[in-house]
Formats: structure tokens, C-alpha cells, sequence
């Protein structure tokens, strides 16, 4: 994909932080755009603002949980823009704290929407696009915590390592179709992630753990605090268009990737030594 000037998006997770502020990236540069959040209120207000920016854009209610919602989003999305070339898996949440302190609903309820929300994206979206066969982009929102494990993430991470294996595979199947993939990592980003997801978690999933990220994690790398959500959304603009993979907003990232990697890679000599030859 070469350009997004007369390109259709779907954002999922779009009615605020980095889903809005990208979808708004891309209507700059020429696309047209359907929101999709499970927040009515703030999807009406952020479609409402995109428009009166001059920009053709849409909103569709969807609860990424659930398979036949995202189904009913690429429906709307087909039918509203008459065609669909990129779309950003974006809907998010997290609850924080350590392992042995999250219940079973805590675990279900960041799975579904972190890791099944995209996959969703992907058996609702895919078929159409390979069917329309003019390439495109799809792109997830995964997380440093998808990359590199934290103490206090653990559903979290476990959730975006599979959003991360997910883009990857799906790169390679796609690659022939033209279709390109990117997967977001991001560090901490000035976002609502924390306060909005307390704030939307369902009456069916029982709340256990605080989700004070800050609180309940162990040391994060430092980091360029000032990042925001329109410098991240450019990034992912352009990573599309260069058909970029990997998508790492924060270079202090970097260090720990490679220890991540370098621990693994140790670990055959470590087997060597002790007479493992296999």
C-alpha cells in the first residue's frame, strides 16, 4: 500500500487515545473512516469531531468480544465505504497485578478483548479482503508487554504475546495477497487504557484486581515520557506504507528486546555445557 488517499479504515477501539488519534492520521491523509468502540457516547463525539474536521468518516457500535458484532462492523463497513483497505485492531484493556491474585473472570475478560478482539478482526475482515483482492493492511495493537514480560502484567502480556504471534504468522500467509501487516509495541502512552478499562468492564466479569499499572509493575525501562498519541499514530501511518512489521515507538524498548533474545539464544550453550548435543 503506497498511499492512504482513497483508502477505507476500520479502527477498532476508536473513539479515543491511540485508535482516534490514528484514525484521525489517516483521514488526513486521504482515507475514509469507520470508528468502531463499544463506548456509544464517546464514538458519537469522536465521529462527530472527525466530521467537523471535513473528513468522511462513520461510527459502528461493536463489542470485539464477540465474533458476530465484528461480523456485523465489517458489514457496515463494506456497505458504508464501499471498500476496505486497512484495518487497525486497536480495542484494548488491562488489568494489573500479579498472577496468583487474578481470578478466572480476570483472565477471560483481558483475553477476550486483547487477543479474541483480533482475532476476531481477522476472521471477519480477511476473507473479504483476500475476496476483494486489491492488498491492503492490517495492523494490531500489541503492547512492549507482548515483546518483553513484566511482573504485575501478566494477563496482559500473555494476551499481547499472542496478538504479536498472530501479526507475525499472518504476515508471512498474507504476503503473496499483497496484504501487509504491522503489530504496534508501545511502551506506556498517554492514554485513558487504565481509567477505561474499570470503566467498561461488563457486569459479567467480575472486577479482582486494581488496574494501577503503575502501581502493581516492576521497573519499566526509562522512557521519553512526552511521546503522545499523535506521534505514535504517525509512526503507524507510516510503518503501513512502508509495509513496516514491527512497529516500536520507544527506543528504550530496544535494551530489553535484545536481553529478552540474548537469554534465549544463551540457552543452548548453557545446554551444550552440560552435554545436551541433540
Amino acid at each position: 500500500m503506497d498511499k492512504f488517499e482513497g483508502r477505507g479504515a476500520v479502527i477498532t477501539g476508536g473513539a479515543s487515545g491511540i485508535g482516534l488519534a490514528t484514525a484521525t492520521e489517516f483521514a488526513r491523509r486521504g482515507a475514509s473512516i469507520v470508528l468502531a468502540d463499544v463506548d456509544k457516547p464517546a464514538l458519537e463525539q469522536a465521529v462527530a469531531w472527525l466530521k467537523a474536521e471535513g473528513f468522511d468518516a462513520h461510527g459502528v457500535s461493536c463489542d470485539v468480544r464477540h465474533l458476530d458484532e465484528v461480523v456485523h462492523l465489517a458489514d457496515e463497513a463494506f456497505r458504508l465505504l464501499g471498500h476496505v483497505d486497512v484495518i487497525f485492531s486497536n480495542a484494548g484493556i488491562v488489568v494489573a497485578g500479579p498472577i496468583a491474585q487474578m481470578t478466572h473472570d480476570d483472565w477471560r475478560w483481558v483475553i477476550d478483548i486483547d487477543l479474541w478482539g483480533s482475532i476476531h478482526a481477522v476472521e471477519a475482515f480477511l476473507p473479504r479482503l483476500l475476496e476483494q483482492d486489491t492488498g491492503g493492511h492490517i495492523a494490531f495493537t500489541a503492547s512492549f508487554a507482548g515483546l518483553v514480560p513484566n511482573a504485575g502484567l501478566g494477563t496482559y502480556g500473555v494476551a499481547k504475546y499472542g496478538v504479536v504471534g498472530l501479526a507475525e504468522t499472518l504476515a508471512r500467509e498474507v504476503k503473496d495477497n499483497g496484504i501487509g501487516v504491522s503489530v504496534l509495541c508501545p511502551m506506556v502512552v498517554e492514554t485513558k487504557l487504565v481509567s477505561n478499562s474499570e470503566r467498561i468492564r461488563g457486569a459479567d466479569y467480575e472486577l479482582s484486581a486494581t488496574p494501577d499499572v503503575t502501581g502493581a509493575l516492576g521497573p519499566l525501562p526509562a522512557q521519553d515520557d512526552s511521546l503522545g498519541v499523535e506521534e505514535v499514530a504517525r509512526l503507524t501511518a507510516d510503518a503501513i506504507l512502508a509495509n513496516r512489521l514491527y512497529i516500536l515507538p520507544h527506543e528504550a524498548a530496544r535494551a530489553s528486546i535484545h536481553r529478552r533474545f540474548e537469554r534465549i539464544d544463551r540457552t543452548f550453550d548453557d545446554q551444550a555445557a552440560e552435554g545436551w548435543s541433540h
